[in-house]
């Protein structure tokens, strides 16, 4: 099974590309990531240009089932958080079948 790049690989790959230092480039990560949270949780979505969008979003309460048992059991309302692909990207990794 392949693996993706971890982060490390990723620092590297972008300091080499970007003639940055490791330590800027994980820096600036740790950045994005932080205001990605900060900003999904305040206004409800922040989108990263060309790659997709992360959209807070609100489950309504609902009535679901034991797997085990077949019992009908309640669901409560809560906050989650969805990622949304930008177009751009999905056509580029999976282009549409013609």
């Amino acid at each position: 099974m392949a693996k993706g790049l971890t982060k490390t690989a990723l620092v590297r790959h972008l300091a080499e590309k970007l003639e940055l230092t490791n330590k800027q480039t994980s820096a600036f990560l740790d950045l994005l990531a932080e205001t990605a949270v900060k900003e999904t949780k305040k206004n409800g979505e922040f989108t990263i240009p060309g790659i997709g969008k992360l959209v807070k979003a609100e489950r309504k309460a609902r009535l679901g089932r034991n797997p085990q048992t077949g019992e009908p059991i309640k669901i409560k309302a809560k906050t989650v958080v969805k990622f949304r692909v930008a177009k751009v990207a999905k056509d580029t990794i999976a282009p549409p079948k013609k």
